[in-house]
């Protein structure tokens, strides 16, 4: 036993049964999985704000926010295939650093997932409303915001949050293979968008490439450098973690996670990268900067209007797919977490006719829509971003402790120099997480705080390894 807790076997058994996770998916799943959450509002937003803060070095920040991402997909995929079991970096945490340590990871995790989904919704909603509006349809301003809105509820926020859960419901198989048909889609805008913007591509709209340097710093009142764009554009690139939570579901685990999360990084990368580079050759940096629809005002300065309506118009293809594999991705740490005991068992019952955890998975669906429907997310939805960052950190230290407590364990896939990718991962996720506001760090605490209040009132007592 850790001084932290309990450590939980790396070989122990999945349980019954009835708490068992079916394994149903391949490789194309796995990849599909990671595109679909890590390509999404990001890569139509994103583009914008890291050229207001770095200029044309946008693309330099895309790269250095993607190679931290890397380092630390290199690791997660190094665990995932030793320990094929639902719950990425909790699970690692529990097998390694001990139960308390593997909560707080859990807790953070929840909170990613939960706000990730909740903030894609409300910005699926405003995209839908725009789309009606544009058509001539209006709809009572009651239910189109929550009460800090002057509204009711966000009543197509709400919507899409119970329909995804409704298809994750269905089967994992299914909404998986969903997940497919609609990744399929935005890959075909944003080659389109890629197709129609580089032959307007001019190097001079790369020159000055740098203009605001390489380190954050504040610049009339903005923050600026490319390392200020890195710290925003970082949070377009996380979503491959969710890969890691399909492990107990995968039907290969050694092949198709490798796959599933080296293959899932490097195509978004080399996609952001490439949008990236098409954008600010077309349009200078200024003409870009702070624009919350860059791609589509890109095309609309070139002249291809209806281009320009269709690339927008796939973000509402775009986002329910990484509503789904956030919400996804939630359900099974939660479901994890309850079979171990340190949330009530009951939760992480499966179905016998799909295979999936029915009822977690309904509850994380009218969490996530009650969030999204009712409550301002504009100053919480950065807390997100803190929670990813503690997993990152975690799962690099774990894939490092055990390569020295366990050298002679089976490793499907072997990190390359861990240790020297491990730290990267660890010190580039420290650099991000300083980098955000204060107030969303004192949040994030406050978060876990509460968690450790439930953990010790109910998950230490019940945990099944505790006997």
């Amino acid at each position: 036993m850790s001084f932290l807790g309990p450590i939980k076997p790396i070989d122990q058994t999945r349980g019954d049964p009835a708490h068992r996770l079916r394994a149903t998916l391949s490789w194309p799943h796995l990849v599909a999985l990671g595109v679909g959450a890590i390509v999404g509002t990001g890569i139509y937003t994103l583009t914008g704000v890291g050229a207001e803060r770095a200029g044309p070095a946008v693309l330099l920040a895309f790269a250095i926010a993607g190679a931290v991402c890397a380092c630390a997909a290199l690791a997660y995929a190094e665990l995932a295939t030793m320990i094929p079991t639902a719950g990425s970096a909790y699970t690692y945490t529990y097998s390694v650093l001990g139960e308390t340590l593997a909560w707080v990871v859990g807790w953070s995790l929840i909170l990613e997932y939960s706000l990730a989904c909740s903030t894609v919704a409300v910005g699926w909603s405003g995209y839908l409303i725009g789309w009606l509006q544009s058509a001539g349809v209006v709809l009572p301003p009651l239910l189109l915001a929550g009460p800090h809105g002057g509204g009711i509820v966000n009543l197509p926020a709400v919507l899409v949050s119970l329909g995804v859960a409704g298809m994750l419901m269905a089967g994992t198989r299914e909404s998986a293979t969903l997940n497919i048909m609609l990744v399929i889609i935005k890959l075909v805008a944003l080659a389109t968008f890629v197709i129609m913007a580089l032959p307007a591509f001019s190097a001079d709209n790369l020159h000055p490439f740098m203009p605001y340097g390489f380190a954050s710093h504040v610049e009339g009142g903005q923050t600026r450098g490319v390392m200020a764009a890195a710290a925003i554009v970082f949070f377009a690139f996380y979503g491959f973690d969710a890969v890691a939570t399909s492990a107990e579901e995968a039907k290969n685990p050694g092949r198709d996670l490798t796959i599933g999360i080296i293959g899932s990084m490097a195509v978004c990368t080399l996609i952001y990268i490439l949008v990236a580079l098409a954008a600010v050759g077309a349009l200078p940096y200024t003409a870009l900067a702070g624009s919350s629809e860059p791609l589509a005002l890109v095309l609309r300065s070139l002249g291809h209007p209806v281009a320009s309506y269709l690339v927008a118009g796939a973000a509402l293809v775009a986002l329910p797919s990484v509503i789904l594999v956030m919400m996804y991705g939630q359900s099974r740490v939660f479901f994890v977490m309850a079979r171990d005991g340190l949330l009530p068992q009951g939760l992480a019952r499966v179905s016998g006719r799909t295979g999936s955890p029915v009822l977690i998975t309904g509850i994380t669906g009218l969490f996530v829509a009650v969030i999204a429907g009712f409550f301002r997310l504009d100053e919480i939805a950065e807390l997100a971003n803190a929670g990813t960052l503690i997993a990152f950190i975690a799962v690099a230290a774990c894939m490092m402790i055990l390569r020295r407590r366990a050298p002679d364990l089976v490793r499907v896939f072997r990190c390359p120099a861990p240790y020297l990718v491990g730290t990267l991962a660890i010190a580039g996720c420290l650099y991000l997480m300083v980098s955000l506001p204060g107030t969303t760090l004192v949040r994030f605490v406050g978060w876990n705080m509460l968690g450790l209040l439930a953990y010790f009132a109910y998950g230490r007592r019940h945990s099944l390894i505790r006997g």
